[in-house]
């Protein structure tokens, strides 16, 4: 079986699969999922559910759509889902291996693929790319009521954003891959507060030989960070604009990067 939370969420089994109608019982599985073999108190889960409108029989109500839940796995797996999500002295815990969940198989492949952006450039790419694949949509789409899933869906975005930012720099590494200008010229100004995105867009078109727009950029990017936030460029980003200015040989020679537009989230 598999469990998929990054985006809407859903169940696979072989063939069979299903998605989570309801948006409590899809938040016990994603609070289980995220952290499976691990017992969930009970208190969590409820405060989870309903932090907001305390209930004098809230372990009643929990359990009854862990009842719901169990119904669903059973659906999917053809097995008795007892054994799947399992009562603890505790609280619930979810019984599969971690690799079942999307979001852990992502965390193995965005470490393993930054662990190889410098020592092997194109095993890097592969492996970002397939973590990257994996995403459907916003991190635990269907769970975010909840301070626990809005917090930890706000740091798999972030994660998010690091893998590409690992991924366009093992390309640049690979020098065979081809980069998205587009893409990464928009999550730049999307997210102007990583100076790297910015960092590896002025690399990115230094190396096509737009030394110039390389530069404007860097121009830019200051004046955002001066109109939003107050603030001067890093030393990091102050250290690429004076080395694509003086054309340092550390950068690499100047080189075609293919351009394409990116495709349809």
């Amino acid at each position: 079986m598999e469990i998929n939370i990054l985006g809407a969420l859903s169940l696979t089994c072989g063939q069979r699969s299903a998605e989570v109608a309801s948006k409590r019982v899809s938040t016990v599985l994603t609070l289980l999922a995220l952290s499976p073999g691990t017992p969930i108190p009970f208190d969590q889960l409820v405060d989870e559910l309903w932090a907001d409108q305390p209930m004098g029989n809230a372990r009643n109500a929990l359990q009854a759509n862990v009842s719901r839940l169990r119904r669903l796995l059973e659906s999917v797996t053809r097995t008795p889902s007892d054994g799947i999500v399992r009562t603890v002295s505790s609280g619930y815990l979810l019984d599969v291996p971690t690799e079942a969940v999307d979001v852990h198989r992502f965390v193995a492949l965005a470490s393993a693929g930054a662990g190889l952006v410098h020592k092997d450039p194109a095993e890097a790419v592969e492996k970002l790319e397939r973590a990257l694949g994996l995403w459907r949509g916003p991190a635990l789409m269907d769970a975010r009521d909840g301070l626990r899933c809005r917090v930890q869906a706000a740091h798999l975005e972030e994660r998010r954003l690091t893998v590409y930012e690992d991924l366009v720099a093992a390309k640049l590494a690979a020098c065979s891959e081809r980069i998205s200008l587009p893409e990464l010229r928009q999550l730049a100004a999307d997210h102007s507060e990583r100076e790297r995105l910015t960092e590896l867009l002025m690399l990115a078109l230094y190396r096509e030989g737009r030394q110039a727009e390389a530069l404007d950029v860097f121009h830019g990017a200051r004046r955002r960070l001066a109109a939003e936030l107050g603030l001067e460029p890093g030393p990091a980003l102050h250290l690429v604009y004076q080395a694509i200015l003086n054309q340092d040989p550390m950068l690499g020679q100047p080189r075609h990067v293919l351009l394409y537009a990116a495709p349809a989230s």
